[in-house]
């Protein structure tokens, strides 16, 4: 049966203190509550750093069972790298921990920069490096470089599938031929809710679907009112009636908009 995952881009941030989170919770108690509030989460940390094995491992034992997150994929990768000559950091990566979330391991997501425009052979030659099961996900990471020495999981407790969604924000990728190496791939295009300012994509290009919720009038900031959710609502019942599982993921945070909107969602789908 597919299933729909709805949740949030992250849970750490100081104005959901004494808001979503009651007053006086505990910062190392946060994953805990929004856990059981929402079925999935955006796990952002690892884009701005790789982290440690027991980090991934705490997290995973922090979340109840048949939880999942979504990893955002390394900036180093993304925006430094711009997807070039990145094995030894998708192999770092991959060596980092994130083995460690074991059946909690989502999509992991590829958010690209603005100004990284479309280039058929970059994107087709870094597509090819992705790993679709962690079995091959562990064989790469074995590939690590020395500097993880000491720090790395090698280790999984059973081939599971991988899954892969990226999200251009450049419009040169609203091109058809992007759209065919990524169903080629097996790689989901995000779907991105993003008042006009990077390109929506709704394009099918693998059995899932992901989508960013980033506020449909103000970026990072408007919240979703009742005929917005139901018409979310419709486009994840829509997927599933087509036997896709679906990720939902609401960045709106700067208002303390987003957990709000995620368990709005999620109440919706429950009935």
């Amino acid at each position: 049966m597919p299933e729909a995952r709805v949740g949030m881009s992250g849970w750490t941030y100081a104005p959901w203190r004494g808001e979503f989170y009651p007053r006086g919770l505990r910062q190392a108690d946060e994953l805990r509550y929004a856990a059981e509030k929402v079925t999935s989460i955006e796990l952002n940390g690892s884009f701005y750093s790789l982290q440690k094995p027991s980090s991934w491992t705490k997290w995973r034992d922090e979340t109840p069972d048949g939880f999942v997150f979504a990893v955002k994929a390394p900036r180093f990768m993304t925006h430094i790298r711009r997807l070039q000559d990145v094995e030894e950091p998708l192999a770092n990566f991959l060596a980092s921990g994130i083995l460690a979330l074991g059946p909690k391991l989502g999509p992991i997501l590829w958010q690209l920069p603005p100004s990284l425009e479309y280039d058929p052979e970059v994107v087709g030659r870094f597509l090819d490096l992705l790993p679709h099961d962690t079995a091959t996900a562990l064989e790469i990471a074995k590939g690590r470089s020395e500097r993880m020495s000491g720090r790395e999981h090698l280790e999984i407790d059973a081939n599971r599938p991988v899954r892969h969604a990226l999200e251009p924000r450049a419009f040169s990728f609203d091109d058809q031929q992007f759209a065919d190496q990524a169903a080629e791939a097996r790689v989901a295009v995000v779907l991105g809710d993003n008042a006009g300012r990077w390109p929506r994509l709704d394009w099918i290009t693998a059995d899932f679907v992901y989508a960013r919720l980033h506020g449909d009038e103000e970026i990072y900031t408007s919240g979703y009112d009742e005929p917005s959710l139901a018409e979310w609502e419709e486009w994840v019942r829509d997927n599933l009636d087509r036997d896709r599982d679906v990720y939902v993921y609401f960045d709106n945070d700067q208002k303390v908009r987003a957990p709000y909107d995620a368990m709005a969602l999620n109440e919706r789908l429950a009935r």
